[in-house]
C-alpha cells in the first residue's frame, strides 16, 4: 500500500490537474468510441499501449478476457461482460467492441492443464473459482485449440463471425514464433468474437455493419501489438510497415 500512496501523491504533482481538465471536458457528454475486453493480468495496460484518452473507451478486465456466450445468460443468472456489453453499445452506442488476449497468459495456462478430464472434474472445479470459471467459459476456447494440435497446426480455423452467413477463417501462427499456450491465448481471442455475437440485443447492429468486433493480441515480451486482419487471415504486427494497409482494411470492411 506504501507504493500505491506514494503513486497516488506522484499523481497529484503531475498528472492530477491534467486529468481534471480532461474530465471537465466530457463531464458532460463523454463519447467513449470502443468497448475493449482484455485479461486482468497486471502486465497489461490498454489505455497506455493504445494511447488512450480520458472518456476514450470502457474497459472490462477478467481472467483470460472471456466473454460468456449468451447460453450462459437464462433467468437472469449473468456476469458482468454482457451487462458491459449492453452498457456500452446499446445506451452508448459504441461501434466498435475489441477483445485483446495477451502472451504468457496464467489464465490459459490453466485452461490447457484442463485437457485432463480428472482436473477438471466437478469435484476439482468446486474446489477453484478459476477452474469453474473456465470450464464453464472457456472450454470452446480448448476444443478449437485440440482441433488445431490435432491437425499438427496446418489447418485454418473457422469462427462464427458476427452474422450466421459470415465466417472467420483463421491461421494460428503460421510462422511457428509462439509457444503452445500463445497459440491457445490467440484461438481464445478469436473464439470471443463468436460469444459476443451471439446475444440477440446485439444482432440488429451487426446485421446491419453497425457494430464491429476485432480482436488484438499482445506480446508482453516484445511489447508488439497484432491486430487480426480478415483480409490476411492471421494475426499480423501493427507496424510502420503495415498500419496504413490496416487503417484501410479497417475502413473498407468494418465503417
Amino acid at each position: 500500500m506504501d507504493r500505491i500512496f506514494w503513486g497516488i501523491m506522484k499523481y497529484r504533482q503531475t498528472n492530477r490537474a491534467k486529468m481534471v481538465e480532461q474530465f471537465v471536458q466530457v463531464k458532460n457528454k463523454p463519447e467513449p468510441k470502443a468497448l475493449f475486453f482484455t485479461c486482468m493480468d497486471s502486465r497489461m495496460l490498454p489505455a497506455r499501449f493504445t494511447e488512450s484518452n480520458v472518456g476514450d473507451m470502457f474497459i472490462v478486465r477478467n481472467a483470460g478476457n472471456l466473454i460468456p456466450h449468451s447460453q450462459h445468460f437464462l433467468d437472469e443468472y449473468t456476469t458482468c461482460e454482457p451487462a458491459a456489453l449492453e452498457l456500452g453499445v446499446i445506451h452508448n452506442d459504441i461501434r466498435h467492441v475489441i477483445v485483446c488476449g495477451h502472451s504468457d497468459c496464467k489464465a490459459m495456462n490453466l485452461l490447457h492443464l484442463l485437457k485432463d478430464m480428472e482436473y477438471s472434474s466437478i469435484v476439482n472445479r468446486r474446489m477453484s473459482p478459476l477452474r469453474a470459471w473456465l470450464c464453464t467459459h472457456a472450454m470452446s476456447s480448448l476444443e478449437k485449440y485440440q482441433q488445431l494440435e490435432g491437425s499438427s497446426f496446418d489447418i485454418p480455423l473457422i469462427f462464427q463471425a458476427e452474422t450466421p452467413l459470415r465466417r472467420i477463417c483463421a491461421y494460428i501462427d503460421p510462422g511457428n514464433k509462439f509457444s503452445v499456450i500463445d497459440k491457445l491465448s490467440q484461438i481464445n481471442t478469436l473464439q470471443q468474437i463468436q460469444n459476443i455475437a451471439s446475444y440477440d440485443f446485439l444482432k440488429k447492429r451487426l446485421e446491419t455493419y453497425d457494430l464491429h468486433i476485432h480482436a488484438l493480441w499482445f506480446d508482453i515480451y516484445t511489447g508488439y501489438i497484432h491486430y487480426f486482419s480478415r483480409q490476411s487471415k492471421q494475426f499480423v504486427e501493427i507496424n510502420e510497415k503495415n498500419v496504413d494497409r490496416l487503417v484501410e482494411e479497417v475502413s473498407k470492411y468494418y465503417c
